[in-house]
Parts: C-alpha cells; structure tokens; sequence
C-alpha cells in the first residue's frame, strides 16, 4: 500500500515561537515539531510522500514550509498562505513560486474558522484573491466550520476554475455525535465538481480520550458517499493528531474506515487523488537534508 499523507504541519520553537499552543488542552504541543520527527512518525505507515500545511496567517511562513521541502525526501508539496485580499496578490503568488523550493508550492490557505464574518470567503475581494490563486495554477485548501460550510459552496460556485480541498471534512461534530446541519452542508459543497475533501481531523474533533471508529463511521461515510473516493484523500493532520491518538492509529483507523471501497477505490483514497490534485510526485526524493532551520507558527488550524 502506497500512502500520501495529505495533511501534516511542522513548526519550530527556535525559529518562532508558537502563540496558540497557550490555548486549553495543547500543552502537549508545546513543543517543536521538525522533518526528522516527521520521518520518524511516518516510517512504519508506508508513507511516501506528504503535503505540509500552513497553520497561521503570517507571511514569513511560506517561504520557511518550502524550504522545507526543498530539502526534504519527504515532502512533495505545500499549502502556504497568502493574503488574498491584498491588491497585489497575483504578483505575491509569483514571487512565492519564484523562491527557493517555490515549484513545491502547490496550494493555498487561510485561518478562515477563525474569521467572524460567516461569509468571508464569498466577499468581493476574497473571490479576486481566489480567482487569482487559480490563475496561478494552485488548489484552495478550506479550513471551515460547520456554519462557514454555504459560504464555501458559494465561492466554489463562484469560481469554478479553482479546486477547493475541504480539510477534516468540515470539522463536524463527532464529540456530540450530531450530523446535522454538517451533513446536508457538506453535501451541498460536495456537489461542486471542483471541490475534493480530506478525510483528516476527525480524532481531534471526536471524544480525544474515548474514541473509537465507530464514532467516526457515520462522518466517513457522509464524505465517502458525497465526494467519492476520487475526490477523497487521507491526512493525518498531525503532530495536532497526536492530542487524540499516535500516528499509526490514525492510519488504522482510516483503513477501516475504507475498508468497503474496492482496492482500485482504497488506492484513490490513500495516494492517487492527493498525487493528482497536488501534483505529488510519484517517487520519494533522495537529498541530503539541511542541517539547521525549520518551520515555525504561531498558530493552528
């Protein structure tokens, strides 16, 4: 079985130091996170290849992810982050493709469960920002609560160009065991061609100490059955995984959630929708890593 894990994130303390791991219940966190912690959460899972995700809406942080993958064996592709609002937005796309690592780049994000305004992404100038993200060839990854889920179909609507990767499928409600508004939301996003989702996330929004896959089941198969495994991928969405279970858990747990797709159906999910919507390559790189600087945040989603 080949795997890409299409969700993970890294950060440094010596670089930067990471603000939102003061927040209740990440004392766990608070530490650093580097490429050989990576390598070594993903050697016994047939890991391949990963995309590393942006946690905070801070410009320095881009170009640290892709250097990052510049010298990494790892690493096959970046989701960073760039204001979309900004006038010049295009030219800061360029200039990120342009920088050491830049051809990783291969996606976009930004902290919107953190925005108040429930439809933020649908607002004039964050459809240019997204326009112009699709412009430059890249995919959309949305990280959105249950409520921001309309607002997320509406600006897919609107720019059917783009592909947006709905992350940990919409963080819905597990812990309460509730489908409902998520599911019919998540169903209304899903029926966008151009929309792909993650099955990641889902431990953390679960019972953290209690859960089970049984848990997860009727989440899994909202997405399953509305995406397709086509438009399916698995991450882990670790280290923030690790609050609810270890990494080879987590890997566990999605096979089991698969387990009824047909093997052609499970190779979709584990690796070939990620390595066509972010142009993974097919092969793990083989450098020599760099010895000194990491990534580093100062938040998280």
């Amino acid at each position: 079985m080949t795997v890409i894990d299409a969700h993970h994130h890294l950060w440094d303390l010596a670089v930067r130091d990471q603000e939102w791991l003061d927040g209740p219940g990440l004392a766990p966190l608070r530490r650093s996170f580097v490429p050989a912690d990576l390598a070594a959460a993903t050697g016994a899972a047939g890991v391949t290849a990963t995309v590393l995700v942006e946690t905070v809406n801070v410009a320095e942080e881009t170009p640290e992810l892709l250097s990052l993958a510049a010298h990494s064996d790892l690493i096959g592709a970046v989701v960073g982050w760039t204001d979309l609002t900004a006038p010049d937005v295009a030219e800061a796309l360029d200039a990120l493709r342009s920088l050491p690592g830049g051809d990783f780049l291969r996606g976009i994000r930004h902290q919107v469960q953190g925005e108040p305004d429930p439809d933020w992404l649908t607002r004039p100038e964050v459809l240019r920002g997204l326009r112009a993200v699709a412009g430059a060839g890249l995919v959309y990854d949305l990280v959105v609560l249950p409520h921001q889920l309309p607002a997320a179909a509406r600006a897919a609507a609107a720019v059917p160009g783009l592909t947006f990767v709905l992350d940990h499928l919409g963080k819905p409600p597990i812990a309460s065991g509730a489908l409902e508004p998520w599911a019919g939301r998540v169903r209304e996003l899903a029926a966008l061609p151009n929309t792909v989702c993650k099955l990641s996330g889902m431990v953390t929004e679960a019972d953290r100490s209690s859960w089970t896959v049984g848990d997860l089941g009727p989440y899994a198969d909202t997405v399953i059955d509305a995406f397709g495994p086509r438009r399916l991928m698995f991450g882990s969405d670790w280290p923030v995984s690790t609050l609810a279970a270890g990494y080879g858990a987590v890997v566990d747990a999605a096979g089991t959630l698969i387990a009824g797709l047909d093997p052609a159906e499970r190779t979709e999910v584990w690796s070939g929708t990620a390595r066509r919507v972010y142009r993974v390559p097919g092969a793990p790189r083989r450098i020599t890593p760099r010895r000194t600087g990491s990534a580093g945040v100062r938040g998280c989603g």
